[in-house]
């Protein structure tokens, strides 16, 4: 018999759906600069991407991470 493994939550939590819409954001606008050649813009969407990770990072210290406090799982 074995033994369940533990639900790690697959990053399903508010600070993990914000840093991925932003990163994602980032990351689309980044790559329509690219074709548009305007390197610039290019550095500042990346700096939005960055700028993403950051935000989740600081949401899940905050609580809204999947073990936080103040996150509360949707029944499925």
């Amino acid at each position: 018999m074995t033994n369940p493994i533990a639900d790690p939550g697959h990053g399903h939590s508010p600070a993990a759906w914000t840093a991925v819409v932003i990163m994602l954001l980032g990351f689309a606008a980044g790559t329509v600069f690219f074709a548009l050649e305007m390197p610039v813009a290019v550095w500042i969407c990346a700096g939005i991407v960055l700028a993403g990770l950051i935000v989740g990072w600081a949401m899940a210290k905050a609580g809204w991470g999947v073990k936080g406090p103040k996150y509360a799982p949707k029944a499925h």
